[in-house]
């Protein structure tokens, strides 16, 4: 019997294998399919009952009952996925750039091999750059050999990864930074959301939304009016308070931003620009006002927002299983069953929101209202 967990929501199921780590939202009577399956019950006992609840011949039930075992259950219990080469054999490069970040009073030091490796992490961390620590916390090296990007921290190998999967390297990266700056190990976290994190002194909520939609300039034009940016595009979320916690990471604004930010952070005139090729955009990065390594709170908003010009403001409640699905892909989700039990029992008691909106100050006004529970 594999590990499989089930979660009724809105009269469907969402059900969890914990050999893939893979989240699938399915009609009840296929999740009951499964159930019996992995319980070990027969392909023919379960296509005979199925034939009598829906008037079908046993050989339809049983060939029914086949496909789901194929197509969904025998993919989700053997795990053939890595995200990780795994390689640990390399050799230590000479290191061509140095540097130290330092987050209150934790510093790790960084050693880049070349300006590729620095590329993919320094820009988002710049605004936390120091000249030089005799004494930094934690030593994170980053080099490449063979097209593989290897990850060691103090010394011992984390992993490798393939120029395709490079995003989760950095995804690696900073989750190792999260687990230092909060002293929780990684099964002490629910997930890390590719969302936004804000929060006002009581409660925190979720911005999401696919790139181009605004997301990162919302949360810019919210901070400018006195919510507080807890994390942009990587939010920490623990298991034992389910709350949101601060990434340090910079806000990342695209060009068509500025003229809508200028005003508010006059700043980002002379900012540095960034180009990434990989995702075809140029960004500058806007550091969030707040740098406490101990802030974090409660979360049980996630808001799909967009900017749509002369839209003036739709605000609504959306189905839950559309914002699940519109969630997880993106997310990194605790593999430890215990967490996701966690997960899914928090994300059933969230409350699910689209705003989209060409009216900045209504915009912000709406927000402020479900952090004040008014909604």
């Amino acid at each position: 019997m594999n590990d499989i967990l089930f979660k009724h929501i809105e009269g469907k199921t969402i059900v969890w294998f914990e050999a893939t780590n893979n989240y699938i939202v399915l009609e009840n009577k296929t999740a009951d399919i499964i159930n019996q399956i992995n319980e070990g019950l027969s392909f023919e006992n379960i296509g005979k009952d199925l034939a009598k609840e829906f008037e079908i011949s046993k050989e339809a039930g049983i060939e029914f009952v086949n496909k789901i075992n194929k197509e969904i259950y025998v993919e989700n219990t053997i795990n053939e996925l890595s995200t990780s080469v795994r390689n640990s054999d390399y050799s230590l490069p000479d290191f061509q750039i140095t540097k130290f970040y330092s987050i209150n009073d934790f510093i790790f030091k960084v050693n880049y091999q070349s300006e590729f490796e620095e590329y993919l992490v320094h820009p988002k961390f710049s605004h936390l750059e120091v000249d030089h620590s005799e004494n930094p916390n934690h030593t994170f090296e980053v080099f490449t050999e063979n097209d593989i990007t290897f990850l060691l921290i103090d010394g011992n190998f984390i992993g490798s990864w393939p120029r395709k999967d490079i995003h989760y390297f950095q995804g690696k990266f900073s989750m190792y930074v999260v687990q230092f700056i909060h002293q929780k190990p990684e099964n002490d976290w629910m997930g890390i959301f590719h969302a936004s994190g804000l929060g006002n002194d009581k409660k925190s909520l979720l911005l999401l939304g696919d790139s181009g939609n605004g997301k990162s300039t919302s949360l810019a034009i919210l901070q400018a009016n006195g919510l507080t940016c807890l994390a942009d595009d990587f939010v920490p979320v623990d298991v034992d308070q389910k709350n949101v916690y601060t990434f340090p990471s910079a806000i990342s604004i695209k060009r068509n931003s500025l003229e809508t930010l200028l005003p508010l952070y006059p700043e980002l005139e002379s900012t540095a620009e960034f180009h990434f090729k990989r995702l075809n955009k140029i960004v500058r990065f806007l550091p969030p006002k707040i740098n406490s390594g101990q802030h974090h709170l409660p979360c049980n908003d996630l808001v799909f927002i967009k900017y749509q010009k002369d839209s003036g403001l739709n605000f609504e409640n959306i189905s839950k299983i559309k914002a699940f699905q519109q969630l997880v892909p993106d997310s990194w989700l605790s593999q430890k069953k215990e967490n996701v039990e966690v997960f899914l029992n928090w994300f059933s008691n969230t409350n699910c929101y689209k705003l989209t909106y060409s009216d900045n100050e209504r915009m912000v006004n709406t927000v402020k209202s479900i952090l004040n529970n008014d909604i």
